[in-house]
């Protein structure tokens, strides 16, 4: 049977109410601007809503007869059972690719994936919170914009961005790069991506060869004109060559799936067509022709940064497997979140998202046009928005994103449930997050590197999240883990609460979004983070300091 992937909308229902409505359009939105829907998957080669078929029609089933006060349980993409709960419990708890650590390897992953056992969440996918490309436009966004405060006088124009990778997540950087104000060239491998970003409006020049495209890049620079170039080619060919005619850009990262050495990364002089047989013939030769490959790719970053260009890892694993593969420097480049971020999620201000379920952008518009008068000055939010409103399509709902804080996200979502109740909006908005998030996620290779307790691999901090959520009412919530490349370096947790007008809804959004932002503060403040510690007094957040002085 042939599926079709449409966007959901309008305000008739199919479930017994819009908490379990909410959750069904999620998960229907993450297929139709999913990257492979036919077989589930929503993004980063193995990300999938649902483990297989059979398991995504029975939760949809589920969905459409829970009541209030029962909770689905979701294994890995599978429904397991439906509980008797109570009206305040969530309607959705899952847990995705949560593997014993001894055993949380690729390759057990791939032979409990092949079973039929588990499936990889992702960190938005398994839970139903993807928004098409708008989540990591802003947080690659926000990145060249950090990088443009601390490097570059504030001022990215004129400036040469050298990255690679058009898939799921890294298509956003040729956009984010342009909003930047920066010259940016993308490697990538793949023809169909390329021509699939600039059709989307994402990508503006395709170049076939390396002459063309620093051509290109040069002349935006000379002219100090925003440009984005994308060339078809390896990034494990392509950076050295660069290097070797010393040729330095200005910043220097990568966004290739080099999580996935078997479904991500694609091998210098290896073709798609010879990638997806050695997947099926000698998945342990293509692994250890990925990891060669990215040693090239790592080494010649390592290059630029020698040569003084700003080079940090966008958080795909690259490192750790350069450095499995022998380069001993591979850790010298930074990860972006403590290279630029950190201070930001010290005080919990992070990727917020809110989705109109009614499918009319029109309520998203309503909902900037409030960002926008109450936080004027927070340049971070009303930036975002005034170049998202010109730039940034929607993909399936309409959706926005800015990095809300603790205290913030209460008070918006708040307002959107009033704004629902009055019939301001057309129907009810659902508000989640990326699991990048200030307490949500222990990654020592992205999120929680060099911590300054040392606390990098504790992962009880996004465990406690989950359940601080599920104590405090949310509509949907998960633990995930890494599944491929990513088995055994992580652990996350995602939260979804709807605002659907009522009284109940305001309890939950107020709970929920408060706790999970404050369990994000104390995880910093524990770690002795200046910005954490100050939040903690100036937001009234109950801290128990247990390095005090006993009286």
């Amino acid at each position: 049977m042939k599926r079709e992937f449409k966007v959901p909308g309008g305000t008739t229902l199919r479930c017994r109410g819009w908490r379990q409505e909410a959750l069904l359009r999620l998960l229907e939105n993450v297929l139709a601007v999913g990257e492979d829907p036919a077989n589930l998957v929503v993004y980063a080669a193995l990300g999938r809503a649902a483990r297989d078929w059979p398991s995504h029609d029975a939760i949809v089933r589920a969905l459409m007869t829970l009541e209030e006060d029962q909770t689905l349980i979701v294994q890995s993409g599978k429904p397991i059972g439906v509980l008797r709960t109570h009206p305040q419990a969530p309607i959705v708890i899952m847990a995705n690719c949560n593997m014993v650590g001894q055993w949380a390897h690729a390759e057990n992953f791939y032979r409990m994936q092949d079973d039929n056992l588990i499936c990889w969440g992702g960190l938005t996918a398994g839970d139903w919170q993807y928004i098409g490309s708008q989540g990591v436009i802003q947080g690659t966004y926000e990145i060249f914009s950090r990088i443009a405060e601390r490097h570059f006088d504030n001022d990215l124009r004129g400036r040469f961005i050298l990255t690679a990778g058009m898939g799921g997540m890294g298509g956003a950087q040729p956009l984010a790069g342009r909003m930047a104000n920066a010259a940016i060239l993308t490697v990538e491998i793949d023809p169909e991506r390329i021509e699939k970003r600039i059709k989307a409006g994402f990508l503006e020049r395709r170049a076939d060869t390396l002459d063309e495209a620093l051509a290109l890049i040069s002349e935006a620079r000379a002219a100090r004109r925003p440009l984005s170039v994308g060339l078809l080619g390896n990034a494990a060919d392509v950076y050295p060559e660069i290097l070797a005619r010393g040729v330095v850009p200005d910043i220097v990262t990568d966004q290739t799936s080099a999580h996935d050495l078997v479904y991500g990364y694609v091998p210098a002089g290896h073709t798609l067509e010879q990638v997806a047989r050695m997947r099926r013939d000698d998945m342990a030769g293509l692994m250890d022709a990925s990891r060669r490959s990215i040693v090239r790719h790592v080494t010649a970053m390592l290059g630029f940064k020698d040569r003084g260009a700003v080079v940090f890892d966008n958080g795909n694993l690259i490192r750790t497997h350069a450095k499995q593969g022998g380069v001993e420097r591979a850790f010298e480049i930074p990860v972006f979140t403590e290279a630029f971020l950190r201070p930001l999620f010290a005080r919990a201000i992070g990727p917020f998202r809110w989705i109109a379920l009614s499918n009319d952008p029109e309520d998203i518009r309503k909902i900037d046009d409030f960002l926008l008068r109450r936080f004027p000055d927070n340049l971070i939010v009303s930036n975002w928005i005034r170049l998202a409103r010109e730039s940034v399509p929607f993909e399936g709902l309409p959706a926005r994103i800015a990095w809300l804080g603790h205290g913030e996200r209460t008070e918006l979502a708040l307002e959107v449930n009033r704004m629902v109740r009055e019939g301001i909006l057309a129907a009810p908005v659902a508000f989640t997050r990326d699991h990048l998030d200030a307490g949500a996620m222990a990654h020592p290779n992205i999120m929680t590197e060099n911590m300054r307790d040392g606390s990098d691999a504790i992962a009880d901090w996004p465990l406690l999240n989950a359940m601080i959520n599920c104590s405090s009412s949310a509509d949907l919530v998960a633990i995930h883990s890494g599944g491929g490349g990513y088995s055994g370096y992580m652990t996350s947790a995602g939260v979804t609460v709807v605002a659907d007008g009522t009284d109940a809804a305001a309890q939950r959004l107020s709970l929920s979004l408060t706790n999970d932002t404050a369990s994000g503060v104390l995880r910093y403040a524990d770690a002795g983070y200046e910005e954490a510690l100050d939040e903690v007094g100036r937001k009234g957040i109950d801290r128990i300091d247990t390095t005090a002085t006993q009286v």
